[in-house]
């Protein structure tokens, strides 16, 4: 697809879904490189996100926690297709989007995302899926809204973690923005699982995944290893941090187009 205002290019419908502890503001400078090209843009806010008006830590299942997503995506029109585009843990929530609507679904788009066919299955996927921040320190902060004699309710990064961990080559101000607007996000995002085990459905959707070679959040090794384990249709490479919707947007912008 050409990058210009060509008066024949197609105009899509993406929808765009953040990773754990972000909301639709984190998509702040993509919006509007979309909509400049003609095309429409919703930006779900998941359950706890900033914009949901939800604790976080009251969310307790992942079929809750991804509902706006599902809520959005049953009320399409009859006939019409939109393109999920997830980052980091919001691939969970667009895999789960394909169980249920791989009808209404014309491309998924994973950047530095958990992609796994029936979420966090089996123990591979939980080495592939989940980072592993341990060399780190400490670098969360737990809630347990049902008492400390239960599991915790939600998970937060702590601020002086974040750009190390998730902005490292963002400007400042993005980073700060963050650092006002990342909430902890619930729980049972770590025990998302979804599908019966049968890949039919989800595979006659088309898959794009672009990889994050300077992430510290889900480290390359692992999205090469579910890339390998469900191959899509095609990979595309940035050199960037975790976050290339602050560190690099105009490029991911432009590879996101090229890839339909």
């Amino acid at each position: 697809m050409a990058a210009g205002g060509d008066a024949t290019e197609i105009k899509e419908h993406f929808v765009l879904v953040h990773g754990a502890g972000h909301g639709a503001w984190c998509w702040f400078r993509l919006l509007p490189l979309f909509r400049c090209h003609g095309h429409r843009v919703s930006c779900v806010d998941l359950a706890g996100a900033a914009g949901s008006l939800v604790d976080p830590g009251t969310v307790r299942s992942f079929d809750e926690y991804t509902a706006p997503l599902v809520d959005l995506l049953a009320a399409l029109p009859d006939g019409e297709k939109v393109i999920l585009v997830g980052h980091s843990a919001g691939g969970l929530s667009v895999t789960h989007a394909m169980h249920l609507f791989s009808n209404r679904i014309k491309q998924a788009i994973f950047i530095a995302a958990a992609m796994l066919p029936f979420g966090f299955d089996t123990e591979q996927d939980i080495k592939d899926g989940i980072p592993d921040l341990s060399e780190l320190g400490d670098v969360f902060d737990l809630s347990f809204g049902l008492g400390l004699d239960h599991p915790p309710t939600s998970v937060g990064l702590r601020e002086e973690f974040q750009r190390r961990i998730l902005y490292e080559q963002s400007p400042q101000e993005d980073c700060a923005l963050a650092s006002i607007l990342l909430r902890p996000w619930p729980a049972a995002l770590s025990a998302a699982r979804f599908g019966n085990g049968d890949r039919s459905t989800i595979d006659e959707v088309r898959r794009v995944y672009i990889t994050t070679a300077k992430d510290t959040m889900v480290k390359l090794e692992q999205q090469e290893g579910m890339i390998r384990r469900w191959p899509p249709s095609e990979v595309v490479a940035m050199d960037t941090d975790h976050s290339p919707f602050f560190s690099a947007p105009e490029q991911l912008f432009q590879l996101i187009l090229k890839s339909l």
